[in-house]
């Protein structure tokens, strides 16, 4: 009967999650890690800009300086947030900007996942070029010159191409549960088994 009763209690929890959105997103700063002293100092980068894409309405958005109320609400409607490295850069950079816990939202970041699977972490870029037959467009140091600059048009499509990859990469993933990663001087393909447990009882945020 208990089996029943938990089993009955996953299925609601993991239904709650699915009626909400999931979304895929990426950060990009005002500033380097130079800037700030280094990596000990990720609290002190500034966001210029957050892309994201919404699996509900597949579409794409762009959030800046005055519109982080706008992107707490997405974040507080998403069941799942999805991004690349966002554990270890996108979400500790964002705490300053959310009213409430961003490191609580259930998460899949595919770099931990890949790191945890295959031992080591790979760039996006190599990534997509090897699994997608496409690449980024461009690099974070140069999206901080397009803010500098003020660039909009381009550091958002950058920003979006990312995002863009990102969910390329987690849609062929979640279809064929693995994906390749070139062997370091020899280019050789590695087959690295994944699959994501995405369903995470909801956080509590607000």
């Amino acid at each position: 009967m208990w089996l029943l009763f938990f089993v009955a209690l996953r299925y609601f929890y993991n239904s709650l999650i699915y009626m909400k959105d999931k979304i895929v997103f990426d950060v990009e700063t005002k500033n380097s890690f130079e800037d700030v002293g280094g990596r000990d100092n990720l609290e002190k980068l500034e966001v210029s800009v957050v892309c994201v894409y919404s699996y509900n309405n597949d579409t794409y958005a762009s959030y800046r300086e005055g519109e982080w109320d706008k992107l707490a609400h997405v974040f507080q409607n998403a069941g799942l947030i999805i991004g690349f490295a966002i554990s270890r850069f996108d979400l500790p950079v964002m705490k300053k900007y959310m009213p409430f816990n961003v490191m609580a939202l259930p998460r899949l970041d595919i770099l931990d996942e890949i790191e945890l699977a295959y031992g080591s972490r790979i760039s996006l870029d190599v990534l997509a070029k090897t699994n997608l037959g496409t690449q980024k467009t461009s690099h974070g140091l140069e999206a901080i010159e397009f803010y500098k600059r003020g660039e909009w048009d381009k550091l958002i499509e950058y920003c979006t191409h990312d995002v863009h990859i990102t969910k390329q990469l987690y849609d062929l993933i979640q279809k064929q549960k693995f994906i390749h990663i070139p062997k370091r001087y020899t280019n050789e393909l590695i087959k690295v088994p994944l699959n994501f447990k995405e369903l995470e009882l909801p956080a509590t945020l607000f």
